[in-house]
């Protein structure tokens, strides 16, 4: 087991990051979080916790919170365009009593866990940029400010720009993949219920689902498009560009868009997974390690799996080096899967012309004749525990 006075800091207060320190306060390690944002909050964005992830809340004790604050889905349902129409519906609510998949707010999330990092004895440290990470045997942390953070080790969970990655693998060479997408927030006028709707259109489609207790919708829209530069989603775009770029869409999309005050845009950008995910004394976290397309709904789900495993390899294993292997050797080659499922899904919603008529036509028939083997498709992902 990895000395527990051993003192470990985590870069960023995401959902990975405060789910890794929440595991490891558990364990009873000396953690520090350094964020470097001027309070714990998020802008308005929902995520799916499917159960993969749910069962690490579980394991956290978080469970009762998370679903107090969220809706249980019941469907996902994908639909044509134009008439709004079903094409295939996979039903969640057969899948085991057990694999409990759920609509969250991100920043009601992001606050259960850093309410509960807190309690369990984390210190918590605001406005801390992080410059420049160096891994060695007494790590060092950089800050824009001129400090310098002593630790033993550095847990780089600070998300798609990451510090720490490209220490340990070199600079990046991202992607942009002809798509963009926009996310927004809007009131249930629709009386949307526990579904996860995908409305698919030729080059776009739109993600919607209820959120809190079913008085708001969670948006995701993605358009392809021939170039862009801006990547991450704290952009704010025109509600009109949104509207417009789904005016052939159906009459709920329309109710739903019409609503629609704020909204954020952003490239989609392909990043291979890292290559090493750890160093002396360092290691990567989540979207630091490995960002994904949102196609499967998996960006938070791997950052918590990551959080657990990586907690419990450092108390399973007294060599510290030992452990962070242990850590990428069980991680990479499920996230590898995950990443190129996710990468592969989008092209599924936009077909065009004879193509998509053919394809959902095929859909339909699959959801007829054995609905059951639609859903089990899934049960590499959903029915996967890293808490086992």
């Amino acid at each position: 087991m990895t000395d527990k006075a051993t003192r470990i800091t985590v870069v960023g207060a995401g959902i990975g990051g405060l789910a890794c320190a929440l595991a490891l306060c558990q364990r009873g390690f000396d953690v520090t979080v350094l964020e470097q944002a001027e309070a714990i909050t998020e802008v308005g964005a929902g995520i799916q916790v499917s159960p993969n992830g749910m069962r690490v809340i579980e394991a956290l004790g978080l469970a009762e919170g998370l679903t107090a604050r969220s809706v249980r889905a019941r469907a996902v349902s994908l639909r044509d365009y134009r008439r709004g129409d079903e094409v295939l519906r996979l039903d969640l609510k057969a899948l085991p009593e057990d694999q409990g998949y759920y609509f969250v707010h991100r920043a009601d999330l992001i606050d259960i866990l850093a309410d509960a990092v807190r309690k369990a004895g984390a210190r918590v440290r605001l406005l801390q940029h992080v410059d420049t990470i160096r891994p060695g045997a007494h790590p060092r942390i950089e800050l824009a400010t001129g400090e310098r953070v002593e630790t033993d080790l550095v847990i780089g969970a600070d998300g798609l720009h990451s510090v720490l990655r490209p220490a340990l693998n070199g600079a990046g060479t991202p992607f942009f993949t002809g798509q963009v997408a926009w996310r927004a927030v809007v009131p249930n006028v629709t009386a949307h219920p526990a579904h996860a709707r995908v409305h698919m259109g030729p080059g776009r489609h739109l993600v919607s689902y209820p959120l809190r207790d079913g008085s708001q919708v969670n948006i995701v829209a993605v358009e392809e498009r021939k170039g862009w530069v801006e990547e991450g989603w704290h952009v704010s775009d025109d509600p009109n560009n949104l509207k417009a770029a789904f005016a052939m869409f159906d009459a709920e999309v329309h109710r739903l868009l019409d609503e629609v005050t704020e909204v954020r845009i952003w490239g989609l950008f392909r990043h291979p997974v890292a290559q090493h995910w750890y160093g002396e004394n360092c290691v990567l976290l989540g979207d630091a390690a490995h960002p994904t397309l949102p196609f499967l709904a998996q960006g938070a789900n791997m950052a918590l799996e990551d959080a657990w495993v990586l907690a419990r390899c450092l108390e399973d294993f007294p060599a510290r080096a030992e452990a962070l292997r242990r850590y990428q050797k069980k991680r990479r080659e499920r996230v590898v899967r995950v990443v190129d499922a996710a990468s592969g899904n989008a092209w599924k919603y936009h077909l065009r012309g004879p193509a998509r008529v053919l394809a959902h036509a095929g859909l339909r028939l699959a959801g007829a004749v054995a609905p059951g083997r639609m859903l089990h498709q899934f049960d590499w992902l959903y029915g996967f525990d890293v808490t086992g």
